[in-house]
This record gives C-alpha cells, structure tokens and sequence, in this order.
C-alpha cells in the first residue's frame, strides 16, 4: 500500500458516533484526512472530536449531529455545514445503520419501513447529496458503503436488514457501473459480526432473556465465522482505507466480505 495519506482530503462518514465508523475516522484523521463526523447525536461526535484533534494536534474533525440520513433537509443543512469547514467532500463512508431483529411473522411494517429507511434509503439520499463533490475531486472520488455479510447471504431473524443490505449491495454495484468512467469508485465492504456497541448490547439481551452466560450468548454471534472469533472494527476500518487510496483504483463494485471467511462467494 503505496499511497495511503488522505492530507487535505475530506471524508464524510455517516453514523460516526462509536463502532465501525468511529474506527474508520481514528485511520483517516491519523494519516491526515479532515473527517465529518455525521450522526444523529451530537455528544458522542462531539467526544470523538475532541479526541482525534488531540491526537492529531489540529483541528481534524467537524461534528454534524443532528443528520439524519432518513431527512433530506437534514442532509442538506448538514453537509452545507461541512462543505463549509473542509470544503468539498472527495470521499464519503455511508455507514449509518440500524439492525432491530424479530421474527419475520413479527417484523411490524413501522420496523420494516424504518430499516429500509435508515440502511438503505439513507445510503441513496446521502450518496445523491455528495455526489457532485465526489464527482469533482479530480479523480480521486470515492463511495463506500458498510454494508454486511446480511447483503451477500441471508439470516434468519433479521429479514428487513438483509433485504435492506442485499439493497445497498445492488445499489452500489449498478452506482459503480455508471460512475466508472467518472473517476469515482463505488465499493461495499461487508462485516460479518464485529465487536461494537451493537453486538454488546445484543449479547446482554441475550443474556437477560435467556439466563445465558455471556460466554454463551457470545457463541450465537462467532459460531458462523470459521476463525470463531467477532470482526475487530479496525479491521473493517484498515479495509476502507485500502479503498479509499489511490493504490485500490481499479477496485470498482465490489462487496468485499471481512468476516473471517464465513462467506466464501457472493
């Protein structure tokens, strides 16, 4: 990996609050990248800001709470804002998600609606917004979507989310074909289970519901993945980043599974 410094690029990431996407800014704003931290709440952006600027010593980040990838007005004034402290965005990370689970029988049309909202209408409202910045960034353009391995198999229990994710998935693949000749590549990256807030809060659900150990209820998430262990967020974020640089070019379209080798094809 020859070129992996992001100086002067500015990369807006969705759901950067914890997780997946607060990984993702700690390497971008580490090799020099200005970060948009966009999320709903504006406290844990705001924690992780402070953070990444200390640990830069500059200022690195700009805090978009309040964007809500279901509100196009949101979006709107959001990305105005950013646009405004580190002008056009060359790179934009939709990793804003959520993953309620029920039974199919149980699955609400409100929880259906709401998932295909937020993970997979919110990939295209956010991705259309930035388009034209990425479209502009000489070249260097870049789209990438966390999706899971949801997007490239099928899980029982959580059906809105696969459906939405099999969704991004597609979308980003026919993105990646009309972008192609734009300079602008258009990727999916797809976590199997990864050890965040999500997945531990899902085990302690498991637990009280269940009377299960936490040993136990860790066994349901790494029984699928051959290397028995959950997906570290840094590793999904070390993937975006490869990405991102102008090293993974000809890198278009594609779903790349970090899930320990629990989906061989897709």
């Amino acid at each position: 990996m020859n070129d992996m410094q992001f100086t002067d690029k500015h990369i807006l990431i969705t759901g950067a609050g914890s997780g997946i996407g607060a990984a993702i800014a700690r390497e971008f704003v580490a090799k020099g990248g200005n970060v948009t931290l966009a999320g709903r709440r504006h406290e844990p952006l705001t924690v992780l800001a402070a953070e990444l600027d200390q640990a830069a010593g500059r200022k690195a980040c700009h805090v978009a709470g309040g964007f809500d990838v279901t509100d196009a007005q949101a979006i709107r004034i959001g990305l105005q804002a950013a646009q405004a402290n580190f002008g056009a965005v060359s790179i934009l990370v939709n990793n804003a998600g959520e993953a309620p689970s029920a039974p199919f029988e149980k699955t609400t049309e409100d929880m259906w609606a709401r998932v295909i909202s937020v993970d997979l209408t919110g990939v295209f409202q956010v991705t259309q917004a930035v388009l034209s910045d990425v479209k502009a960034a000489g070249g260097h353009g870049r789209i990438i979507n966390i999706a899971s391995t949801a997007g490239l198999t099928g899980y029982a229990y959580v059906s809105a989310y696969c459906a939405a994710k099999h969704g991004v998935v597609g979308l980003t693949r026919a993105l990646a074909l009309e972008l192609a000749t734009k300079g602008v590549t258009v990727n999916a990256v797809c976590p199997g289970f990864t050890d965040t807030p999500i997945i531990r809060d899902a085990i302690a659900q498991i637990m009280e519901k269940t009377g299960r150990s936490e040993e136990e209820a860790l066994a349901h998430f790494v029984q699928s993945n051959p290397q028995k262990r959950l997906i570290r967020p840094e590793e999904v974020a070390h993937t975006v980043l490869w990405l991102a640089s102008s090293d993974a070019a000809s890198i278009n379209g594609q779903a790349i599974a970090v899930a320990g080798g629990e989906v061989l094809a897709g």
